[in-house]
This record gives C-alpha cells, structure tokens and sequence, in this order.
C-alpha cells in the first residue's frame, strides 16, 4: 500500500468511526502495537475500534478496498503474538474493545451471549448473578476478550471437565473478509443442519474471519468445591493419583495441575506465596466441585489413599475459599517467577495423558544431552495432558535450538507443538515443519477460500 493510498484509507476510516474510533496518534497506538510478552514490536498504520458489527463490516470492506491487512485485536493477552501487527506501518489493528455488550443471558437454557470486546471475567460476573458459571478460566481473564479467546480457542483451568473454549461455543456472528455478516447467533446445544462452520473460526486466529459476538455454554454453580495440594515423589505417582481421582470423583474433577519443584522453588525465590508444603520435586493441585453434600468426604478419602499407597508424601485440603485461592496462587505465580528468574523458552505441548512421565523423563534427557546448562520447568494442566515445559536456557543457548530439542520429544510422542495458546506469528513456521504437507494444503484451501486477497492477519498460522 502506497503512503498515499495508506493517507486516504486513515481519513476514510476516521469519517466513518469518529475520534473515538480512530487512533493514529503514536503514543495512543504504542500498546496496540506490540505483544504482552514484548517479543514482535510493530507499527501499525491506524488502529480502528469500531462500536458495532455495521461499523465492523465497513473497516473491513475500506480496508479490502484498499489493499490493506486488518490485524484484529481482543485485549492482547495471547503468547504466540497473534494479534500484534508487522513493522510495515500499512497494516489496520481492528480493535474490539469498544463492542463490550452482554446481549443475553439465560439461566434456564445456559447460555451467555456477548460482544467481542467484552472482557472475560465481566462475562464470567454476569453469569455468577444468576447463580450460573461461565467455565473457561485462565490467568489473564480480567483482560482477555471474549472475541479472542474464541479466536484462539483459549484452553485454561478447567479444561477436564469443561473442554477447551471450542467446547463452549453454540454460535457466532463473524464479519468474512469481504464485509459480510455471518449471523449465526443461535443458542441451540443441537443444530445437525449442515456444516458447523463456526468451528471454523473457533482457533483461527483472524485468519479467516472477525469475530464479533458469540453464544457460550453456561453450567450450573456447584455448591460445593474441593481444592487441594499434593506433594508426589514424581510425574508417575501424579499419574496414579489422577487415575485415582477419576476412579473415585469422576466427573466433578475440573483441574488436575502437575508443577514441579523448581515451578515453587522460584514462586517462592521471588516473594511469591507461601508454600504450606515442605520442598518435594512434584506436586499437584487438584479441583472437583460438584453439588452433591459428600464431595469433601470423597476427597479426603482420595487424599488418604494417596498417602497410604506412597504415591504422596504430604498433603493439605483447603478448609475455605480463601485457602484454595492460596493454593491457587502459588500455581498462577509460577510464570512472573520464571519471568524474575531469567531467559526463559515456552513451550506449550500436549502429549497423550499416559504418556506425561515418560514424556518428561525423555525431554529432560534430550535437553541434557544436547544442551548443557538448561534446565526445564515442567508445570501445567496434567489432567488434559497439556504441558507447558518452559527452558531457562543459558545466554549463549538459541531460542531456536531449545524448541527444536523439545518439539523433536514432542513428536516423537504424538503430541502436538501447541495445546492451548494458539500458533500466532511465534510458532508459524514451526507448524509447517511438524505438520504433513496434506494438513499444510488443506489449511491454505481453507485459508484461500474464506480470504482470497490474503488481507486477515497475514502472516499467523500460516507463514506468508
């Protein structure tokens, strides 16, 4: 795009959307402009916030008009800069801050139906007030936006009982690349009558289309919670005891966390909580919640089992909701520990539940073999085989080098180079080179079908 055709395309959006829905300013635009993890800085042209799907659909429509790439943007929480624009100075963020409205709730049918840029957590409060829970849960919810997380098909806490964000979706109104408006609002739990094209833009990142409102799936609020933590001699003793927890909690399980010593040893190195456990080398924190009256029985007698079998050497059961948000923080403390510590390289990787352990023990010695000086911490969500194995690497190691050692495990297994924080900009070409050309294809079909110019966030999940 020339400057003038760039100069043209900024006055055109600003006669549509008004001051308030147009910032051009540098300092106005600065943090709309780079990732939360700081890693791919750019420059965008403008950045757009419109106020409605009508305006929505004409950003889009001035933009395609004008040869210009539309970054869509929620609240810029994700890890893998999805949602951060090139350096090119051509490229339109298309905020949906401003689109914050709950269209609906209904406590009967279960259901929440909210704009895009309404944040997670006020979703989650309108839910509470008619005594019902919006499940998805995760650490940066009082800023992510209901539009991304679909878009990235965000995972989280609660993912053993609940399922990732793609689970909770019933329907979405999406604006496609050449303004039209998709408007698939329906708050159906069954609709068999075609393609479910939603699940399409559920996980694609902006690539394929805007998301500006969805229907989420609603649960009933259990009476009763069971939060506790666990000290485990290694990830197969976790296994065990997570075989145990489903054996004698079934259902009511929600979270089942794995977190190594290191992951506490630095919470706690770096004025974090207080562990109320002595030092071991795993634990595990574990949530069921069900409304039946005999859950805590239940899991005091899985604890005590635990214990007798050797598979814990310690245990604590929280007494109050103030206790288990205690224990809650030392897991949600894990990653500004790690930040404080040093250089680290994230990985987010999924492995077949049974095989966590050996997963584990076989990255440890790829990592000791190949890269001297590195040390994983390994914590995250077991209980859906979601790992996140972080490295802090040495100065000299290369970011690279590290996710070619891990991912190399992660394959060798089955398992997948991203659970839960989507592809972005920051594993593109990694995604080429450990799917098969088939799945690489098929996506660029799909890619080609639904954006033919190329002009959604080019550049995320798949490599220009």
């Amino acid at each position: 795009m020339s400057p003038e055709t760039n100069h043209d395309l900024v006055a055109r959006l600003a006669a549509r959307l008004g001051p308030a829905g147009l910032l051009t300013a540098e300092s106005d635009v600065a943090p709309y402009a780079v990732d939360w993890r700081r890693l791919f800085p750019g420059r965008p042209a403008c950045v757009a916030r419109p106020a409605s799907t009508g305006e929505v659909a004409e950003v889009v429509r001035l933009c395609r008009e004008a040869g210009a790439a539309i970054v869509p943007q929620g609240g810029n929480t994700g890890l893998a800069g999805g949602a951060a624009p090139d350096r090119s100075g051509t490229q339109v963020v298309l905020s949906l801050g401003r689109m914050a409205a709950i269209r609906a709730v209904d406590p009967v049918g279960l259901t929440l139906t909210a704009e895009a840029g309404c944040v997670l957590r006020t979703a989650q409060d309108a839910a509470a007030a008619v005594n019902r829970v919006l499940p998805i849960s995760f650490a940066a919810e009082g800023s992510a936006m209901v539009g991304g997380v679909v878009a990235t098909n965000a995972g989280g806490l609660n993912v053993v009982r609940h399922g990732m964000t793609r689970a909770n979706v019933l329907g979405l109104e999406v604006v496609l690349a050449d303004g039209s408006v998709v408007a698939g609002l329906r708050a159906l739990r069954k609709d068999n009558a075609g393609y479910d094209w939603k699940q399409l833009f559920v996980g694609s990142e902006g690539t394929l289309g805007v998301i500006t409102a969805a229907v989420l799936r609603l649960s009933a609020r259990p009476r009763h919670v069971a939060t506790a933590l666990l000290a485990v001699p290694d990830p197969e003793a976790a296994l065990r005891l997570f075989t145990l927890a489903q054996d004698e909690l079934g259902e009511a399980i929600q979270a089942f966390e794995l977190i190594s010593g290191l992951s506490l040893a630095l919470v706690a190195r770096h004025g974090g909580p207080r562990n109320p456990l002595g030092p071991s080398p795993w634990y595990v924190l574990v949530e069921a919640a069900s409304s039946l009256p005999a859950l805590r029985e239940a899991a005091e007698a899985v604890l005590g089992a635990a214990l007798e079998q050797g598979d814990a050497q310690d245990g604590v059961l929280a007494e109050s909701g103030q206790q288990a948000a205690g224990l809650w923080a030392l897991r949600e403390g894990i990653t500004e520990a790690e930040a404080k510590e040093g250089r680290g390289v994230k990985h987010d990787v999924s492995v077949p539940i049974a095989a966590i352990p050996a997963f584990l023990a076989a990255a440890d010695r790829a990592l000791a073999d190949k890269l001297p000086g590195a040390r994983p911490n390994a914590f995250g969500h077991m209980g859906d085989g979601n790992i996140h194995y972080n490295v802090l690497a040495t100065a000299d190691q290369a970011g690279e080098a590290v996710n070619a050692v891990v991912h190399d495990v992660v394959e060798a297994f089955g398992g997948s180079i991203s659970a839960e924080h989507g592809i972005g900009q920051y594993r593109a070409a990694e995604l080429v080179r450990r799917r098969t050309p088939e799945e690489i294809a098929l996506a660029r079909r799909i890619k080609a079908a639904l954006d033919p110019e190329g002009l959604l966030n080019p550049g995320k999940v798949l490599p220009l």
